[in-house]
């Protein structure tokens, strides 16, 4: 919004006085408060108190803060590649996935291994967040680590060399049946262009006749990088996002400045609440372009644009919100309203105040809410007791049952044929109803609810004997009988879990894939003639 000039004078006169206001503030707690203070530390406290008022993404990194910088934007750091976790059973940071062709599991270090010293530095009883900064260093140094395998009771040094972590761009492509090639697309940081194009020529090469292009908890990255992977099956030429923002040189346009790879071949992206920012422009051009259906669940919607390196003094950094990007309809994808008045508030803006765009071919579609998908598969929810046993439970039974079972198999299967037999999942059950597992069940926690209101409403003495007998049967908590009952949806996390300490991140996902409703329905579209082109079609008004 354009000032006039009195307004301009206003804004410029408070902006002063508030900046004199602040500076006298901290001179006088400086000079006069009970305690020292740590300037970095109180300073830092309302800058951040500042920009948490404004949106998340527009964010100070001093000095000390270079490195997870860098590792924003570029997806890498500088470790031993691999995940840890605590475990809460041990009270000890454990080793939970290593990466493929990472330090971690060149020198052997594996599924379960208990960190227990790092250099001279113990890790007993520290939190996740210390023994990964001692784990992460300079590329190419060396650090010793000694761990303890709980497998074994052994304790072992190994001696690791840093590297710089990529994550990888590309987490698995494939060919699926009837000629349906398949991408899995991590990341748009760093540079996915040129591997992108490489697995797509390569599908091709193999047969592929149609694509599917998975952007499932895809959160973005570099603009430009995912404006050339939208190139591959789009004309040069074509404006595919426009920023603006207030000032001139924050508003600027992306086009495609290669001819195409592909314009024709049927395409189908998989998106979810996590596909953001740079993945929504590639799956919102392909849905304005008609070039291709979208299947999933609404993204997230974010449609701001950040400046990831405005310089601060004394080596500091400023990420900041400049703009807003429009994709190919001239829509606007963001989700959240940031209000900077009062404080700062968001709100979520409501279906009922967006507004209606029209694709190429004239199909509805709309701003304000990220980009609903043309059909939407809505994903299984986690049930309360794999929730609990996979993120929650002190007693860590699953993830010690995973490593167990990999100390004792050499090999398994390959990873989309690899399952766990009926005398294994037995063998889970009865090491879970042994170390003593419970989980909050919600039906109790809402049956008690009932209960409170029924007495406050007066109902409650007349069915005094029906809500007893429903609450023995509640107060029965049979695991037993809840992990049969469960046993497809818990077996399959165990399964996965196993599957990545021998075909890391690719094999995990391979294993997904087979039971993945949102992709069966994709194959099922690229596959039905004439389904496709129909539901490109815009729909005719009776």
């Amino acid at each position: 919004m354009n000032m006039n000039a009195q307004e301009a004078r206003n804004h410029n006169l408070d902006v002063a006085k508030n900046i004199e206001i602040f500076n006298a503030i901290y001179k006088t707690l400086d000079l006069m408060y009970v305690d020292t203070l740590d300037a970095n530390t109180v300073i830092g406290n309302g800058i951040n108190a500042m920009l948490r008022s404004l949106d998340p993404y527009t964010e100070y990194y001093p000095e000390s803060k270079q490195k997870d910088l860098k590792m924003l934007m570029t997806g890498k750091y500088a470790g031993i590649g691999a995940v840890v976790r605590y475990h809460q059973k041990r009270k000890q940071v454990v080793i939970d996935e290593p990466f493929e062709g990472m330090p971690a599991a060149k020198v052997g270090l594996r599924k379960g291994d208990i960190i227990l010293q790092i250099e001279d530095t113990l890790m007993t009883n520290k939190p996740v967040a210390y023994v990964s900064d001692h784990l992460r260093g300079d590329a190419g140094s060396t650090i010793m680590i000694k761990i303890k395998r709980p497998s074994t009771g052994k304790v072992m040094n190994f001696k690791v060399t840093r590297e710089s972590i990529k994550t990888p761009e590309i987490t698995y492509y494939g060919m699926r049946p009837d000629g349906v090639g398949y991408i899995n697309l991590n990341t748009f940081s760093g540079e996915p262009a040129k591997p992108m194009r490489l697995a797509y020529l390569d599908l091709k090469q193999r047969g592929a006749k149609k694509l599917i292009l998975d952007l499932r908890s895809n959160g973005g990255g570099s603009v430009s990088e995912c404006v050339d992977i939208a190139n591959m099956w789009l004309p040069k030429g074509l404006t595919l996002v426009e920023t603006k923002g207030k000032l001139r040189r924050a508003n600027s346009d992306y086009k495609t400045r290669l001819e195409p790879i592909d314009t024709v071949m049927p395409i189908i992206v998989l998106v979810n609440d996590e596909t953001a920012s740079a993945s929504e422009i590639v799956s919102g051009s392909i849905q304005d372009l008609d070039r291709g259906l979208i299947i999933g669940t609404r993204t997230y919607g974010k449609g701001l644009v950040q400046i990831p390196n405005v310089d601060l003094p004394y080596n500091g950094n400023l990420k900041l919100t400049t703009s807003k990007y429009y994709i190919p309809s001239g829509r606007c994808i963001q989700a959240i309203n940031y209000k900077h008045t009062g404080g700062g508030y968001k709100e979520h803006v409501p279906d009922s105040l967006t507004h209606v765009f029209y694709t190429r071919n004239g199909r509805e579609v709309r701003d304000g809410g990220g980009i609903m998908p043309d059909i939407e598969i809505k994903p299984d929810t986690m049930s309360n007791i794999l929730l609990y046993l996979d993120r929650i439970d002190s007693t860590e039974v699953m993830f010690d049952y995973v490593v167990d079972y990999i100390s004792k198999h050499p090999t398994i299967a390959p990873a989309d044929k690899f399952h766990l037999t009926d005398a294994e999942y037995a063998d889970f059950t009865q090491q879970v109803l042994k170390a003593g597992f419970t989980y909050d069940q919600i039906s109790k926690k809402q049956f008690e609810e009932l209960i409170k209101t029924a007495k406050f409403e007066g109902y409650y003495d007349d069915a005094k004997a029906e809500f007893e007998a429903l609450k023995a049967k509640l107060d029965h908590h049979d695991i037993e009988r809840d992990l049969q009952q469960h046993r497809n949806e818990i077996q399959r996390q165990i399964e996965q879990d196993i599957i990545s300490a021998y075909y890391f991140q690719s094999g995990q996902l391979l294993h997904m894939l087979q039971t993945d409703k949102t992709l069966k329905e994709a194959e099922r579209i690229l596959n039905t003639s004439g389904e496709y082109e129909k539901l490109l079609s815009p729909k005719k008004v009776k």
